[in-house]
């Protein structure tokens, strides 16, 4: 489709031809016809989202709004925008780029590393980007490449962050950053190598280089450097060795501490083609382990350096192989190594382990989890390999658990949890899973009960993993109504301790019940930092007794109006300051269809001037008074659901003085009706008449309220017999108190609210006291009621029931994990608590911890390994302490980099997972009832 297009000679850019449609249609046709026609190497263009979705709403000015979400280029062109008609200005794309290019420079633009496509950017084939420039002009220029990408090497991608690679010059010490392809081969990053240090080919070659030392010679020119493993950001190390006339490198090749000629691997094989001066295959691609000399302040010099601090990955010994990081694959590898780095993994692997694999069992992976996990470790404990590039093993965890998939970080534990599982469902002995239906307690011993639910999991579950990681607990259920008490005995894999006693926070919540039950009542309450709204409704509906029948309102009450209402549960609390003030309106469950007014109090002040006036001003806290939707309502039923709500703060008065506003006898004074709201609230006061504190009522003093609708419109309630329209929920009741109705009632209880924070004594505890593991064990172990939406379905009372619940520790694995809950989600948002917990190596002893008393053995266990988490949660990082048993050395896995450490650097605040082994007896027998191993 062939179009004219005119440009403004003001500006080189502006209005065409085309209206709006037109654009559209054209961009929709260059968009198909790219779509079909894509293949590897084409390019695209990075373009701003914000600028696309102006663009877009603007060409379907006349369709309805629809949302991009994430359809091909063609339906986002066919989909719909608002009706705004102003056109785009020129094409900005400068919100996408963190660093500025060098003058006359395109390809030194650095855009953000955080982008995402369809939040930050879009993806436009050259053919669209080359005519909405051509239209609207503008920039800069993002071009990227489309590459082939999965394990068939058939998917393409767009290549938006192509390897970031810094390059360090030797012995001049000269350094660069470049942008390169992974898929550009290693011949590709020589040559662009030599043209940033304007070098000849001859005098150059390149080492895959990190953690300070020289590792594998990149030689293989026609190999890809995705295949080589270079990752983002590694470091590229240029060493210049010599030249023909004895230049640059320094009079030939270089001699003494660093040369090539002093390594014993140089060997000659003229049939190589020649790399950098030399035969190809005289240069090994075996560790050349060099590191730059201690005395260097800068990078000038290499030595060989034969005993060097830390241990090289490449050519260790059994057990100290690292893993490579293939981009965020941190929290995998440290959660593999203290998998591998367990004793009866490593020994049942290294074993005839296929024989065990279960290869029909619809829960697993087809056995190909467990052959990948087992391959992997068999490398880690090779002895004298070099660091193992996880990828075979991604790829096979990919295909089972898509979310793990990609390069994004991803939590350890998780990853952790699904191995377990994966590989436990992988090699279950049991080939038949048989149907056992558990039976309650019902007042049997704990012990033949225990026995009972565990036998029947062995039937069903029976593999190395549940040998060496499954342990058993006791869940016991408390109903309140009728005291039914339920005990099962559930299998875990792990436990998860929180560590919220050092991430709580006090807060002061005024309860009001609408229905005039009670008096206004403070609850000063301890919930999550990070917690949402949700949490502080559980924790106050618990501390007032919250009926199922019941719910609460939440809401901020400021200057004695209602500010704002927490509709959504999800939240932040930490939106909520100290000085705010809260209020929780106690409403029934069962009024569904009814409209909730805000009832604001008035008061009549004085004002001092030349004439002496008054005006009514707010005061007290509002209420909130539920009214039924339906559409004509009498006045008398809105004043007796006030006075229903008012009665608990009418004061005392003697005997016979019946002149105080209330319920009872007002109602049939007003109406004689039935089935009136007023006729329903009265029934629900008789039972309050006994106390004598709320006395018969003056039918001729009805409340002064007064319904104010949106527009202001005030409409008066106290006029007998009159019969209104209930308008929208936005409208509020108004209260103006005379003195005589002060005297009356009791409003100091409206008067004073409290604030969030309460000036409370500072604990008796030393904050300086570390968190011990004691003390998380203890509060996962703590008896509490279930949360109100997870409430339990008790088999006596045929209803769902808030239940206490109470877990206790009955049977404990081999290998006991421990997972430190540092992290809590939400729909948008991870928290880490970054809270030190005092952990045992040694000696961590929970016999106190068993409920099974008949268990006279003392339940030690020992650390063996952990993951620790540094960083938040965007840029963090994971690593691995391990220590080998056989040496009874400790070692810090940093993916590829292994180091010692000592004893005394395991613990952190980074700690994440805890790994600890029973200590066995001297018979080495096992007191858990798994088969020992």
């Amino acid at each position: 489709m062939a179009m004219e297009v005119s440009m403004c000679s003001s500006s080189g850019w502006g209005t065409t031809d085309l209206s709006p449609e037109e654009e559209r249609i054209l961009v929709k046709d260059l968009a198909l016809a790219a779509e079909a026609a894509t293949k590897e190497g084409d390019t695209f263009y990075l373009l701003s989202q914000r600028w696309w979705q102006n663009w877009i709403e603007y060409v379907n000015q006349d369709h309805q709004t629809s949302v991009n979400d994430g359809s091909s280029l063609s339906e986002i062109c066919d989909s719909v925008g608002s009706t705004s008609l102003r056109r785009p200005g020129l094409i900005d794309n400068s919100i996408l780029i963190s660093e500025p290019a060098l003058e006359g420079s395109r390809s030194n633009i650095e855009i953000h590393d955080t982008l995402l496509e369809g939040r930050d950017y879009v993806l436009l084939p050259h053919e669209v980007w080359n005519q909405l420039h051509s239209w609207y002009g503008g920039g800069p220029m993002l071009p990227r490449k489309a590459i082939c990408s999965g394990l068939s090497q058939t998917e393409l991608t767009v290549e938006v962050y192509p390897l970031r690679l810094h390059l360090l010059l030797m012995p001049n010490g000269d350094r660069s950053t470049i942008r390169i392809s992974k898929k550009e081969t290693v011949g590709d990053l020589h040559r662009r190598a030599c043209e940033i240090f304007d070098l000849s080919s001859e005098q150059v070659c390149i080492w895959d280089y990190y953690g300070r030392r020289k590792h594998a010679l990149m030689n293989d020119m026609d190999r890809t450097l995705d295949d080589s493993n270079i990752q983002m950001d590694q470091d590229i190390l240029v060493e210049i060795i010599g030249t023909a006339n004895g230049g640059a490198g320094g009079g030939g090749l270089m001699q003494g501490n660093g040369s090539l000629l002093d390594d014993p691997t140089v060997l000659a094989d003229p049939s190589k083609p020649s790399l950098g001066g030399f035969p190809a295959g005289k240069i090994s691609s075996r560790s050349y382990n060099t590191e730059l000399s201690p005395g260097n302040t800068g990078v000038h010099g290499l030595e060989n350096t034969s005993g060097v601090t830390g241990v090289s990955t490449r050519g260790s010994s059994c057990g100290l192989t690292g893993l490579v990081n293939l981009g965020n694959t941190c929290f995998m590898n440290s959660a593999i190594q203290c998998l591998v780095h367990t004793p009866e993994f490593a020994k049942y692997f290294r074993e005839d382990y296929h024989r065990e694999i279960n290869w029909h069992n619809p829960l697993g992976m087809v056995g190909e989890l467990a052959l990948a996990f087992g391959e992997l470790l068999r490398k880690l404990w090779a002895p004298g390999r070099m660091p193992v590039a996880p990828r075979q093993f991604k790829a096979r965890l990919a295909r089972f658990a898509p979310q793990f998939s990609g390069y994004n970080q991803h939590d350890s534990q998780e990853l952790l949890a699904f191995l377990l599982d994966g590989l436990h469902e992988d090699l279950n002995r049991v080939k038949h899973k048989p149907y056992i239906k558990s039976r309650d307690a019902d007042g049997r011993p704990d012990e033949e009960v225990a026995d009972e639910y565990w036998a029947n999991h062995i039937a069903r579950n029976d593999s190395i993993i549940v040998d060496v990681c499954q342990g058993q607990y006791k869940s016991t259920l408390v109903c309140p109504v009728c005291n039914k008490i339920s005990v099962t005995f559930d299998p875990f894999m792990y436990l998860s301790l929180p560590l919220q006693s050092t991430a709580s926070r006090t807060m002061t919540v005024t309860v009001l019940a609408c229905d005039g039950s009670a008096l206004p009542c403070p609850y000063t309450l301890t919930v999550p930092k990070q917690g949402r709204c949700r949490d502080l409704l559980q924790a106050l509906s618990i501390a007032c007794q919250l009926q199922p029948t019941d719910k609460l309102l939440l809401a901020e009450v400021q200057g004695h109006l209602i500010h704002r209402m927490f509709n959504d549960p999800l939240t932040l609390l930490s939106t909520i300051k100290d000085d705010d003030c809260l209020c929780a309106y106690k409403i029934s469950k069962l009024k569904t269809n009814h409209v909730y007014l805000h009832l604001v109090h008035h008061i009549e002040e004085q004002i001092t001037c030349a004439t002496q006036t008054s005006r009514m001003n707010a005061f007290g806290t509002p209420l909130v008074v539920p009214i039924p939707r339906s559409g004509e309502t009498k006045c008398q039923d809105i004043q007796a659901v006030v006075l229903r709500i008012l009665s608990p703060m009418l004061k005392e008065k003697e005997s016979g003085q019946g002149d105080i506003p209330g319920v009872g006898h007002s109602v049939a004074a007003w109406d004689q009706t039935t089935d009136s709201v007023a006729d329903m609230e009265q029934v629900d006061t008789n039972s309050q008449k006994e106390d004598g504190r709320i006395p018969e009522h003056d039918p001729s003093l009805p409340l002064p309220l007064k319904l104010v609708d949106e527009h202001g419109v005030c409409i008066d309630l106290s006029i007998k017999g009159k019969v209104i329209r209930m308008p929208s929920s936005s409208c509020k009741l108004v209260m103006d108190w005379s003195e005589d109705l002060l005297s009356k009632y009791d409003t100091g209880y409206l008067e004073n609210l409290p604030e969030v924070l309460k000036n409370m004594p500072a604990p008796k505890k030393s904050r300086s006291e570390p968190l011990s593991l004691y003390t998380c064990l203890e509060a996962f172990l703590r008896e509490e009621p279930l949360v109100p939406e997870d409430m339990w379905y008790c088999p006596k009372c045929k209803e769902r029931r808030q239940a206490s619940k109470k877990l206790d520790l009955w049977r404990l694995p081999e290998v006991l994990v421990i997972h430190l809950k540092r992290f809590s989600y939400s729909r948008s948002m991870k928290h880490k608590l970054e809270t030190f917990v005092n952990f045992p190596i040694h000696d961590f002893d929970l016999t106190n911890y068993i409920a099974n008393k008949n268990n006279y053995r003392r339940q030690l266990y020992e650390l063996y390994a952990l993951t620790n988490h540094y960083g938040g949660m965007g840029s963090g990082h994971y690593t691995a302490y391990i220590k080998l048993l056989e040496e009874n050395r400790w070692y810090n896995f940093d993916d590829s980099h292994i180091s010692p450490i000592s004893e005394d650097d395991v613990k952190s605040a980074a700690a994440y997972v805890l790994f600890y082994r029973r200590v066995r007896d001297k018979d080495g027998s096992l007191s858990n009832g798994n088969r020992p191993s």
